[in-house]
């Protein structure tokens, strides 16, 4: 049987060699957890899941872009409204900006309310003492404490439970009017250093909100009030831990024959009573809108491929320099057999000095087929480096770089750069250096909190995104003339 064609259930993932798997002490404490997990309400609906997929279907036919950001891990301590509003602000930001330099759509999705767990390159590491302990692996499996690191089936249940909190957090904010896009008093561009930069910065803004007050004396944000005031956001996270995936994986009734979508906002909290024939139901993952599989876990007869080409909910999968052309034609095929537009979003990363060996011919491989996935770029994870001060950082220059090169060998190639994924926070923090604040090696202990990997901060994200803007506002002035 040709891979990914044999008979899928949420659990049959289980039949394949797993990597990155979390071996626990107490199996009974965590068949325990895992059941109550599978009696919890849905985190998301697949309503919500089903307008992210045809979102995405959108940004990879070229009629919108994708914005994705978040922390690198999210600790269980994020979850306060303070460090939520800051998350959401600069990715409103960010993708404002976008819009105003692309005049197209842009499809929000954060890295928040579910990214707990990493993957990691050793199941151990060395102390100074020259100990070795088990290594950090996400708030939902471990803690960073040195002393705490035994797998805990308990943390599976708290991350849940903080993801609920977030969910629960944003949606309030949304309603409230958050995303309210007639608030310019929200922009400070007093970090940057540069005067010609933050003319320039300024400008946009400037523009930006002429055009909210033309519309307001025209009477457009009347007739166009409710996309005004709050937006689309949607959830995601690496879906690592599969246990407790299937738990949050339900089966959702199909809409009948003659019904276009479901009629039903919120969908089955439980397997029904009575279970449903295979044939008439989908199985959505609804521990969040978009799940993606990491570098590490994407083996084509591994259990992570298995669970995702299952799953109703759009899905990612990250694409570095270890991934063969022909291999990632295969994961497509397996992922997206029936070549639904926007099904699968590849979010590569090579790093800035490997993009222009590597991408060329995934694309090539990639338009020989019937697939339109999303080009997503992350261009962090590839220029990741240790500072002369130790500490793990990212050179904003590089990061441009890697975007800048994407969008030209897009262009050369005859397709087209749909996202961009980034680790961000909307704090103050001193993990990566560059960008408009001209942050060094030496400015980064000075608020360097990370316990995973460098983070963009505020002022650093707000400048790529003004410079993509940039980029794109002239590629269409001078397609234009």
């Amino acid at each position: 049987m040709a891979e990914g064609t044999s008979a899928w259930s949420p659990d049959s993932w289980k039949d394949k060699p797993i990597k990155q798997d979390v071996v626990y002490d107490d199996a009974s404490e965590l068949e325990t957890v895992l059941s109550r997990v599978t009696n919890m309400p849905p985190l998301v609906s697949s309503p919500e899941i089903d307008r992210l997929r045809e979102q995405l279907k959108e940004v990879a036919e070229g009629r919108a872009f994708l914005l994705q950001g978040g922390d690198c891990a999210e600790s269980f301590d994020y979850c306060n409204p303070l460090a939520i509003e800051d998350k959401l602000k600069v990715l409103l930001q960010m993708s404002l900006v976008l819009i105003w330099g692309m005049r197209m759509p842009v499809v929000r999705i954060a890295r928040m309310a579910g990214q707990y767990a990493k993957p990691r390159s050793s199941p151990f590491e060395k102390l100074s003492d020259g100990s070795t302990i088990m290594s950090y692996r996400g708030d939902n499996v471990n803690s960073i404490d040195p002393d705490n690191r035994r797998p805990d089936p308990q943390r599976l249940l708290s991350a849940y439970f903080h993801s609920a909190a977030t969910v629960n957090y944003v949606r309030l904010l949304l309603a409230a009017g958050f995303a309210d896009l007639h608030k310019p008093e929200a922009w400070d561009l007093g970090y940057v250093r540069n005067k010609d930069i933050r003319s320039d910065y300024q400008n946009i803004v400037n523009r930006l909100t002429d055009s909210l007050k033309f519309m307001g004396v025209i009477g457009a944000t009347e007739t166009s009030a409710s996309s005004l005031n709050t937006i689309d956001l949607y959830t995601s996270h690496e879906a690592l831990l599969l246990d407790y995936e299937q738990a949050l994986t339900r089966p959702v009734p199909k809409p009948l024959e003659n019904q276009k979508k479901r009629s039903s906002y919120y969908e089955p909290a439980t397997p029904p009573r009575v279970p449903l024939a295979p044939e008439l139901c989908d199985w959505y993952n609804l521990s969040a809108h978009f799940i993606w599989i990491g570098d590490r876990t994407r083996q084509l007869d591994g259990a992570h491929i298995e669970y995702f080409r299952g799953v109703k909910n759009p899905v990612g999968v990250k694409v570095g320099p270890t991934m063969e052309a022909e291999e990632l034609v295969r994961v497509l095929d397996i992922l997206d057999p029936l070549f639904e537009s926007g099904r699968v979003t590849l979010i590569t990363r090579y790093g800035a000095d490997k993009i222009d060996k590597f991408l060329p011919a995934h694309i090539a491989a990639v338009q020989k087929t019937e697939h339109k996935p999303v080009w997503c770029c992350d261009p962090c994870h590839g220029n990741t480096t240790t500072a002369p001060t130790g500490h793990k950082t990212r050179s904003f220059d590089a990061i441009m770089s890697e975007i800048t090169s994407n969008m030209r060998i897009h262009q050369e190639l005859g397709s087209r750069l749909s996202g961009i994924h980034l680790e961000l926070t909307g704090e103050h923090v001193t993990e990566c250096t560059g960008g408009s604040q001209e942050l060094s090696h030496s400015d980064l202990p000075s608020n360097y909190q990370t316990f995973c990997d460098p983070r963009l901060n505020y002022e650093q994200s707000l400048d790529i995104a003004f410079k993509i803007a940039k980029d794109f506002e002239s590629e269409r002035q001078s397609s234009s003339r």
